[in-house]
């Protein structure tokens, strides 16, 4: 296998844009930094939060503000810069805030509000909590290939682009659907190195262009039809950190249990 590290993407606030990074530093049982370190929390889930109002654990998405919810979240852009929070929505503008200081939390509240679907709890709250609040409670990065994506692709006969699905980081020159196979294995990436955890079994919020925030191919179905199951990318444990850089070198770590892998059938 000859793949490489092609692109790192990073989401500050959970659900809510997105920004590529031409290197990243990994450390050992931890997320990318800063990934999903922040949420909104809508009302509902508010009766979660301490006296003071903090966040003190981690909670699933359904405490807060996701795009499987709300395909128009979908659309945002942006991400953080000098610790400030910069994001963009092709209706309702640009906004920066720093998320440190309570109005600029509650001007994001009056910003994003519109981006909610109005019988839904109303967005209540901007979060942080200890853990990041990624869709696993266990410290993963997610791993997709652009060599999957570009057979999915093809089988759907559209465009689907990188944006939907919220991957960390992205490898290309292995086979279409092979890290799916790389479950339990390790691998390293430029000096780091990984475990490959679990397969990412895709809800609906794929199923969004993120140019429009409008649905346009339903994802579970069409991996459902092409593939028998929801699988798109795989979790990964960081066990040793270092920092990565686009184009570094990705490379499955043998061992002398390892057996020679059968070509996965991509058509199955």
């Amino acid at each position: 296998m000859t793949a490489r590290l092609a692109q790192i993407w990073r989401y500050p606030l959970k659900a809510i844009g997105r920004e590529r990074l031409s290197r990243v530093e990994l450390s050992k049982g931890e997320t990318l930094p800063f990934d999903r370190y922040w949420a909104v929390m809508h009302d509902g889930a508010t009766k979660k939060l301490n006296e003071d109002g903090s966040l003190g654990q981690w909670l699933p998405k359904s405490a807060f503000l996701r795009a499987a919810a709300s395909p128009a979240l979908q659309a945002v852009s942006g991400g953080l810069s000098d610790g400030k929070l910069s994001l963009s929505h092709p209706e309702q503008g640009e906004i920066t805030i720093d998320p440190n200081v309570e109005d600029d939390a509650e001007r994001l509240i009056e910003w994003v509000t519109p981006l909610w679907p109005e019988n839904k709890e109303p967005p209540a709250r901007l979060v942080t909590a200890p853990d990041a609040l990624t869709d696993s409670k266990k410290p993963f990065v997610s791993i997709n290939s652009l060599d999957s994506l570009s057979e999915l692709e093809t089988k759907v006969g559209g465009r689907l682009g990188v944006e939907r699905w919220r991957g960390n980081l992205w490898i290309e020159g292995a086979k279409p659907f092979a890290e799916l196979d790389w479950i339990g294995r390790e691998l390293t990436i430029g000096p780091a190195r990984l475990r490959v955890m679990e397969p990412i079994g895709r809800c609906s919020a794929p199923a969004v262009d993120t140019q429009t925030g409008k649905p346009d191919h339903d994802m579970v179905r069409a991996l459902g039809e092409h593939y028998g199951h929801s699988n798109f990318g795989v979790y990964a444990e960081v066990l040793e950190g270092g920092e990565l850089a686009e184009m570094d070198e990705i490379a499955l770590v043998e061992t002398s249990g390892d057996a020679e892998q059968p070509d996965r059938d991509s058509d199955a």
